[in-house]
């Protein structure tokens, strides 16, 4: 059972993670969207929102430190291991509950209001049942697990040196199979969203507008300096980035 839970799920969870992702881009372009809401209220969008993304990407981040940096590292930065797991226990407890709060907003406000309740579809409330849960089990790992004392799992001599063995093609079963069972249930369940991820609005965050953080100002042209006829020739701005219309030129801003 262990082989097939740490050695074949992970596996089958990228395989289809990747390809639903390319299918649901080839097939559904017009579908990968948010299905904005804010139209109908935007009170608590405005709360939940900010709330549920940074809070989110503060568990993105925290993960990525947790699974992908080796205890060596940072014990050679002069990390010591209390001081990392104060770190891991605060800013892990403060990114889940800003997460579980701002989600938590934003399902009683698609519960209680009515044109957005009406659009909410069945995929829409599986993957919130998934998403709930994976936060909720990060939380419950991270207070209980994490934040025992001197009765504390060491995750990152188990369930990190598995997560980085999966991407060498040579996951090491047995050192997920001694992780608690805390830590059995959130990876599975997080196997699920993330299975479940490229068929769900959840899509949208892999086209992200990052490049946003780096376009331009905003040129204005009056009509006439753009046709060339004005008495003063137009002032370049910046080039925009990662924008292009539809012939594959730049657009102009």
């Amino acid at each position: 059972m262990d082989v097939v839970l740490w050695g074949v799920l992970p596996y089958v969870m990228l395989a289809v993670l990747v390809g639903g992702t390319i299918w649901r881009y080839r097939y559904d372009k017009f579908g990968w969207t948010t299905r904005s809401s804010q139209l109908y209220e935007s009170r608590l969008l405005r709360i939940g929102s900010p709330l549920f993304h940074f809070g989110i990407l503060m568990v993105v981040i925290g993960h990525a430190v947790g699974l992908l940096i080796p205890k060596s590292w940072t014990e050679a930065l002069g990390v010591s291991e209390g001081l990392y797991h104060f770190n891991a226990l605060f800013f892990g407890t403060l990114a889940g509950v800003g997460t579980l709060a701002g989600i938590a907003l934003l399902i009683y406000r698609r519960r209680t209001t009515g044109p957005v309740f009406m659009a909410t579809t069945t995929n829409d409330k599986t993957m919130y049942v998934v998403l709930v849960a994976a936060i909720v089990l990060g939380l419950w790992t991270t207070l209980v697990a994490i934040g025992a004392g001197h009765d504390a799992h060491d995750y990152r001599e188990t369930v990190s040196p598995w997560f980085r063995s999966v991407f060498r093609l040579q996951p090491d079963v047995d050192a997920m199979a001694a992780a608690p069972i805390q830590f059995h249930v959130h990876v599975l369940v997080g196997m699920l969203l993330f299975t479940i991820w490229p068929f769900t609005r959840l899509v949208h965050a892999f086209t992200a507008p990052l490049h946003y953080l780096f376009r331009p100002y905003i040129v204005y042209r009056s009509r006439d300096a753009a046709r060339g006829t004005g008495t003063r020739a137009p002032r370049p701005g910046w080039d925009p980035v990662g924008t292009r219309d539809n012939a594959g030129g730049r657009r102009s801003r």
